[in-house]
């Protein structure tokens, strides 16, 4: 696709065209256009920004040398194309970063190298590997956790009914009793079923209540979540703000946003006791704005952009996979539903959710799309 597209040097100074600049924007992937002799960036569109953690601007002053090295793998598929051998060139890369340029990770991507019908003129495009696997599997895992949810909500529904029959049973023959003692039988009944029906109802609730949007900053939620958790652990506890204040307001169900983020909170919080105990737990709230954001299957300009990050023990490798799964709780005594919850509001609200765990980092990210009468406001 890259190739057909045409660019032109306006009056004596390199530039991509209007145009071309413009459909290259719309990319999910990261994407530079460089002058193929001497590699000077002239054009990078917003994934590449956000993928390099520099402003179009920053980048436009640089070369690729000063972005990733003299990579001899990444140097030899810019010649091949350059010098008309290859019209594209193909290849995973590690793609590191210079000393002297940012501090970031190296980034395993699948890097592209072609070149415009201008000669003048080549295109890389890169996509992190890791990140299109991690695509993959949590559109698997979605998938797989809509179909248990159903089969939740299905069984619920089944449940009830009998539910309220015995209950009522148990209440008719406690006054049939003839003796007081033999009436603790018939408690145990009545509150065993009182608690399945209260787990029943919250497995149904998240359909049942319509939707409340409404502009909100995310930032006031998030403060309303750090005070609740502050002060149920108020001792060996840091809550660490890492805050994009430049952020738009936010169009959503509050109530639900709210209880979605605090479930996470919350669970990383029970996780971190032995570090409470050491005065050494830390939850990180981190905000940014994602740019070209692609989620089940749409893409959207601008998304939210939110981490829960806690130092933990992380998230046990047997159930790693299942957290979303109702019922599935790696917590003695929990009831496997906060995060199953924290999934459908997250849902509900066009947005993914997804979790990377180790020994001392567990990271749950959230996106949410902005919608456009949110960035026209």
């Amino acid at each position: 696709m890259l190739r057909n597209l045409s660019t032109r040097a306006a009056a004596g100074k390199p530039s991509a065209a209007p145009f071309v600049s413009g459909l290259l924007d719309q990319l999910p992937n990261a994407v530079i256009v460089f002058l193929g002799a001497s590699k000077d960036l002239i054009y990078a569109n917003p994934a590449a920004e956000v993928a390099l953690d520099l402003s179009r601007k920053t980048l436009q002053r640089t070369t690729l040398y000063d972005l990733f090295g003299d990579s001899k793998k990444l140097n030899d598929m810019i010649d091949g194309v350059y010098a008309g051998n290859v019209a594209t060139q193909r290849q995973e890369l590690v793609l590191h970063a210079t000393p002297t340029s940012i501090s970031r990770e190296p980034i395993s991507a699948h890097v592209v190298i072609s070149m415009l019908e201008d000669p003048t003129y080549l295109v890389m495009e890169w996509f992190p590997i890791d990140q299109q696997l991690r695509s993959e599997r949590d559109e698997r895992v979605s998938q797989q956790v809509e179909a248990n949810k159903q089969l939740m909500r299905n069984l619920a529904h089944e449940i009830k009914n009998p539910l309220g029959g015995i209950r009522g049973a148990a209440q008719l023959l406690e006054f049939e009793l003839p003796e007081k003692g033999l009436r603790e039988y018939t408690q145990v009944i009545i509150k065993e079923s009182d608690r399945l029906q209260t787990l029943v109802d919250r497995l149904l609730a998240p359909h049942r209540k319509a939707h409340t949007m409404e502009l909100m900053n995310i930032h006031e939620v998030l403060e309303r979540i750090r005070s609740l958790v502050l002060a149920e652990f108020p001792k060996g506890l840091k809550i660490i703000r890492n805050y994009d204040t430049s952020l738009p307001e936010f169009l959503g169900d509050k109530e639900q946003l709210i209880q979605a983020v605090l479930n996470i909170v919350h669970n990383a919080a029970q996780a971190l006791s032995e570090e409470m105990r050491a005065d050494t737990a830390v939850i990180e709230l981190k905000t940014r704005v994602a740019r070209s954001v692609t989620i089940a299957k749409q893409r959207h300009r601008l998304a939210l952009d939110l981490h829960v990050i806690d130092n933990g023990p992380g998230i046990p490798s047997d159930i790693r996979e299942r957290i979303f799964f109702p019922l599935v709780s790696g917590r003695d005594g929990g009831s496997g539903l906060g995060l199953t919850l924290a999934q459908t509001f997250v849902q509900q609200h066009q947005g993914f959710i997804a979790c990377d765990s180790r020994p001392g980092v567990t990271d749950f990210h959230i996106q949410i799309p902005y919608r456009k009468q949110e960035m026209a406001a």
